[in-house]
């Protein structure tokens, strides 16, 4: 008889006391009937990563450990953001199980899910991705900029799987191959493909956030897809180097221009073609020096080889 398989839930949290009841609620459910049909093994667990948060989230990690040794938990010694928190949850599970799933704290992922995830790696994935079947419930702005997002992302050369976040199951081996992946500027998204192996999907609905706050507002998202293309595409600098050649070859076309016009005696005082000109190539100048910066501020960081996250307390 072929042994069960040992599955840890990763839930990264940050100040997510107003849902956090609701969803330890609910997993346990969902693994309690996993366990019941014989999907899983009895050592499978439920692991909160709590990053840095200024509630009351560790108290109840710690709360919910005490009553039921299905949940566990992580305290980060500070917060160090969302990819980091779901890092040190999946490096900490990929020692005690054969395969993790991870999604987040506010119940929008569709837990029901998780038994067409098992399936899928039963039939040989390694990797699977919970991927939106739509977005009819979100905002016109909501929809049209996380399209854009995803648009910006493939021109850029960055391969992620269109409407997935970081709900998606790994087995150990995609666990110990990721673990390979050194770098501080974490882009999960973007580097999970990376690995390789044989992936499959599972689509779902996603559902309103049960409670409190998103921790992702446009700013944030706008920064993530910053740090996204300037962790694993350098198209960036391409693009900089090819509008250069661009503006090369426009700068010799204006000058044929302007040699014609002297020589025909039409030239006239040129004040405001100048000042445009001018202010044009220095906005681009600077825009081209702040794309240079952001990567070498990126490899100053990488060069610093700084713990990507630091447990202070664990539970498992």
């Amino acid at each position: 008889m072929e042994a069960l398989q040992t599955l840890y839930v990763v839930v990264p949290c940050y100040n997510e006391q107003e849902v956090l009841s609701e969803t330890a609620k609910r997993l346990k459910i969902k693994l309690e009937n996993l366990l019941a049909s014989k999907k899983i093994s009895s050592a499978s667990k439920i692991i909160f990563v709590d990053d840095g948060s200024k509630d009351q989230t560790w108290q109840m990690i710690e709360a919910l450990s005490e009553e039921d040794s299905i949940f566990g938990g992580l305290k980060l010694s500070r917060n160090r953001g969302h990819q980091n928190a779901l890092l040190a949850g999946l490096m900490t599970a990929k020692d005690h199980a054969d395969v993790v799933i991870s999604m987040d704290a506010d119940l929008q992922d569709d837990i029901e899910a998780v038994d067409a995830m098992i399936e899928a790696y039963n039939n040989g994935a390694e990797i699977v991705y919970g991927v939106r079947s739509s977005r009819a419930s979100d905002t016109y702005l909501k929809r049209n900029t996380a399209l854009m997002f995803y648009k910006l992302m493939k021109h850029m050369g960055v391969d992620t799987v269109y409407n997935h976040a970081d709900y998606r199951l790994m087995s150990k081996k995609a666990l110990q191959s990721l673990a390979e992946f050194k770098e501080v500027n974490l882009f999960l998204r973007g580097l999970i493909p990376l690995i390789g192996y044989k992936t499959a999907v599972v689509e779902y609905e996603r559902s309103e956030r049960f409670a409190g706050e998103s921790k992702y507002p446009i700013s944030k998202m706008l920064n993530f897809a910053i740090d996204g293309i300037t962790s694993l595409s350098v198209k960036l600098i391409r693009f900089i180097s090819i509008f250069g050649v661009f503006v090369s070859i426009l700068s010799v076309v204006i000058f044929i221009y302007t040699l014609i016009q002297w020589l025909r005696g039409s030239t006239v005082q040129g004040w405001a073609f100048i000042m445009i000109s001018i202010w044009f190539l220095g906005g681009c100048q600077i825009l081209a020096i702040g794309i240079i910066g952001e990567y070498i501020g990126k490899n100053y960081i990488e060069t610093k080889a700084r713990p990507r996250y630091i447990i202070e307390k664990e539970i498992i």
